[in-house]
């Protein structure tokens, strides 16, 4: 992919924005132009689970248990190869709601505001505003504590009240507390930056510390005992107040995201003897030392070791905590669907659900995402929308998530911003194996290098580098005959060709994989 210097960045970050941020300056006049236009157009509801990976039983994992994302998939279109930018929250949402690639974002990181480089940005659900709907956000739709305001009708909602139930992992929380207190450590984090008109996070710090619990818990108790089912009552009550008007409900879910916490019945869907470890818990073959990582993020939770092997009985474990967590999201996607139908909306409503990027279930000795592996590039995407000519038929079409943007604008008859930097998904609704892009790009920075990683319809291939240097490393795995990427082929003299075919692709960028 090419690289892209700043100048460059902020320069197709700010072409052609087509609308003001300064929500007072439009008249009165104006805006009930705008939801006259907005009339009689379909609603969005807008469905982000956190760390979702394509781990339900419609993309072929038959031993889950999601009838109702399942649903969704038989009464839409499932994209079956549907790739994140980054596999990582911050950077790969604000790709999706702004549809810009990373390098025109410049958020690589989940302590970067997008509105710190582009600060005109226009999002998706602020287009929606501006163009007469009802917008508002629940729980987690932007990364934890970097909101955009600009984006919503009303303040964004999160649930309140905790994560952990049980009094023995509330007890571990405690104590850290006190320790953190003791050693006088001040806030785990800092401002850097803020917005002078909103006051909004635009920089801060990483962390110092976290308070963290055990990486799993089934506590005994309701839905709603928990902040997924808060989220789900709000945005039901939210439905039933404006379902008279056209909408932009975003709902995101928090789970399977850690620590894996949801009802004990969830849990008891998945007896432990039914539950297998991945097969292949081993980096590949050949693999660049840059590409792994130490699931850092897992060993912050206390029943984690800091270094070494997870053992099996623990993989199990958080293998047996991830399924249960998508359960339970699962109900609550059907309780969102169910609402609308019993409104009357599913014919008046464009519904697409997303995990944000893949998620590592112990492939390759790996857990949690940070990589350009399949496994964490490679994420569920579900799209329904009326009158769609082949409900039901799933596409394997090469599919982005920074396409939702443009996608969504056209299924709701809405116009396209200049700027984004996907490709409309729409025709695949009607068409679903239409040709179509040729690949599908992801980044992930490691160790002052950027790994840029294409997806074609047979390969994954990836250079590690530095701006304006020969790549420090390169991975190659065939698809056709390594599925699970075990073995990296870039090395090898007899792929030589291949290579620098699929370098120069790479380095041609998204625009010359685009859809003729």
């Amino acid at each position: 992919m090419p690289h892209t210097s700043r100048r460059e960045f902020l320069k197709i970050g700010l072409k052609g924005v087509t609308y003001s941020l300064v929500g007072g300056a439009a008249s009165q006049l104006a805006m009930a132009q705008d939801a006259a236009s907005a009339k009689g157009k379909p609603n969005v509801l807008f469905i982000a689970v956190d760390d979702l990976r394509p781990q339900t039983k419609c993309y072929g994992m038959e031993k889950m248990i999601t009838p109702n994302i399942d649903k969704l998939a038989r009464t839409g279109t499932m994209f079956k190869r549907a790739y994140c930018q980054q596999a990582v929250c911050s950077p790969s949402r604000t790709s999706l709601l702004t549809g810009r690639r990373p390098d025109t974002t410049r958020v690589y990181d989940l302590q970067t505001h997008f509105r710190l480089y582009l600060p005109d940005v226009v999002t998706l659900p602020q287009h929606f505003k501006n163009s007469g709907y009802h917008t508002q956000g629940f729980s987690k739709i932007y990364h934890g504590g970097l909101d955009d305001p600009y984006s919503w009708s009303v303040k964004h909602w999160r649930p309140s009240g905790p994560s952990y139930l049980k009094p023995e992992s509330l007890a571990i929380m405690q104590k850290q507390r006190e320790e953190i207190k003791k050693e006088k450590l001040g806030r785990a984090t800092q401002v850097l930056k803020r917005d002078k008109k909103t006051g909004m996070k635009l920089k801060i710090t990483r962390p110092k510390f976290r308070v963290r619990g055990p990486a799993w818990e089934d506590p005994d108790c309701a839905d709603n005992g928990l902040p997924d089912g808060k989220t789900t009552d709000e945005v039901i009550r939210v439905m039933r107040e404006v379902k008279d008007k056209p909408f932009f409900l975003a709902a995101g879910f928090l789970k399977p995201h850690l620590p894996f916490i949801a009802p004990k019945k969830y849990y008891d869907l998945y007896p432990k003897g039914s539950l297998t470890l991945a097969d292949n818990p081993f980096p590949p073959k050949d693999c660049p030392k840059i590409a792994l990582h130490n699931s850092g993020e897992l060993r912050a939770y206390s029943d984690i070791p800091r270094k070494g092997k997870i053992s099996d009985e623990k993989a199990l474990e958080l293998i047996h905590g991830y399924y249960a967590c998508t359960s339970y999201i699962d109900v609550q996607v059907g309780r969102l669907l169910d609402e609308l139908d019993r409104l009357g909306l599913a014919e008046k409503t464009v519904v697409i659900l997303w995990g944000d990027h893949g998620w590592q279930l112990g492939e390759h000795g790996l857990w949690c995402k940070h990589t350009n592996f399949e496994t964490s590039a490679r994420a569920p995407m579900i799209c329904r929308s009326p009158g769609q000519k082949s409900p039901g038929v799933a596409s394997n079409a090469l599919t982005e998530f920074v396409d939702i943007y443009p996608s969504l604008c056209e299924l709701c008859g809405l116009p396209l911003p200049e700027g984004l930097e996907g490709t409309s998904f729409a025709p695949l609704m009607d068409e679903p194996n239409r040709p179509w892009k040729t690949a599908a790009f992801s980044q992930y920075p490691r160790g002052g290098r950027m790994g840029y990683s294409m997806r074609t319809d047979r390969y994954r291939y990836t250079e590690w580098g530095i701006l304006g240097e020969a790549p420090y490393a390169r991975e190659l795995y065939d698809h056709q005959t390594d599925p699970g990427e075990n073995v990296n082929l870039a090395n090898q003299p007899e792929h030589k060709d291949l290579v620098a075919k699929l370098s120069r692709q790479l380095h041609k960028g998204w625009r010359a994989a685009r859809p003729a």
